[in-house]
């Protein structure tokens, strides 16, 4: 039974090897063909690989001038912040140095009593009074003693700049209620004189009451006259003076008060009946308005706005610094995963 297959399967290989030898180019063919597929196979990925590395390395350049361009752009915030820092401090320091002026106003219906004092000289007081609105009646029997309605002190004291010469003052309670323009009438004789010109001087000084509150009247005085300035009135006129306070706030914090005039002069048409060589001297203080006028110096910098704008401006350099190190660091990496991918397209076609 094992013989007849044995046989035959002897049969059937040498058949095979016969076929084989004679037709070996056919064999030879088909391995071609076979050599000829692969290689039609592989060709497409070898031109897939040259392609890609192009594409990724234009990315990468792109990502780099990029990168470098807002690393420019943020250097360049830096610069400005850093000017910024250097233009506020400076600022703070000329605001410093130089305080702007403030001026208020504040209205009042009744004053403190300013003093006048008066240095007539040789001159006579003759009349006093206070009047309303601005109303002057008409004068009776002028250079005639009249009445004298003010309240007066009389006080000699040494002259505060030559601590020699007595001087003679009359301190009068000028005018307090400005709403219903109260005013002081004054008139003057002056019986005869040897100079050319006649005047009459007079100082203001803030309160009357402080002066009649006062122990040391003399020196009270003489620190009037130190500070504040004197002004003169002629005779035959008749001298209106509209007054204005003002206050000044020192940096110390002392407050000193000066006044401002406006003056008026009309002339005094003599109407006695025979030429007289004495003078008259006619003066009218009045409050000008209800307005205190306050000035003070204010220094317009601000440090807490400055501390705030420096924190600003420094926690974006701090910003600008992170993000440009971060920046580096990451074209950096960039640059090394770059090299990398070549190396390794290098040693591939190698």
């Amino acid at each position: 039974m094992l013989r007849p297959e044995v046989s035959a399967s002897y049969q059937e290989l040498s058949e095979d090897v016969e076929r084989i030898s004679e037709n070996p180019t056919d064999e030879r063919e088909g391995e071609m063909e076979v050599h000829e597929d692969v290689s039609s196979v592989i060709l497409p990925d070898s031109e897939l690989g040259t392609s890609a590395p192009s594409l990724r390395f234009s990315k990468t350049c792109l990502k780099n001038v990029f990168s470098v361009i807002l690393l420019f752009i943020y250097l360049l915030l830096m610069a400005v912040a850093v000017f910024l820092v250097y233009q506020t401090i400076s600022d703070f320091r000329e605001k410093l140095k130089h305080p702007v002026m403030s001026v208020s106003y504040k209205e009042v219906s009744l004053y403190d009593a300013p003093g006048i004092a008066f240095y007539p000289g040789k001159a006579r007081l003759l009349s006093c009074k206070h009047h309303y609105y601005d109303h002057i009646p008409p004068l009776i029997n002028p250079g005639q003693p009249g009445d004298i309605e003010c309240t007066t002190q009389r006080i000699n004291y040494t002259d505060p700049f030559t601590n020699q010469t007595m001087k003679y003052a009359l301190v009068v309670q000028g005018p307090r209620d400005v709403k219903k323009k109260e005013l002081v009438f004054l008139q003057f004789h002056l019986n005869g004189t040897d100079q050319d010109f006649s005047a009459i001087d007079y100082l203001l000084f803030s309160s009357f009451q402080e002066f009649i509150n006062s122990p040391e009247k003399a020196e009270f005085m003489k620190d009037c006259e130190s500070s504040y300035s004197s002004w003169k009135f002629s005779g035959g006129f008749r001298t209106w003076v509209k007054m204005s306070l003002v206050k000044t706030k020192e940096e110390d914090g002392r407050e000193t008060v000066e006044f401002k005039q406006e003056t008026s002069v009309v002339n005094y048409i003599d109407q006695r009946t025979k030429p007289r060589s004495d003078q008259l001297f006619f003066v009218v203080f009045e409050w000008k308005d209800p307005f205190i006028q306050t000035v003070q110096d204010i220094i317009t910098a601000n440090p807490w706005n400055m501390i705030a704008l420096l924190c600003g401006i420094f926690l974006a350099l701090f910003k600008a610094a992170d993000f440009a190190k971060l920046s580096v660091k990451w074209m950096i990496k960039i640059r090394k995963r770059h090299l990398k991918r070549n190396r390794q397209v290098m040693n591939h076609i190698n």
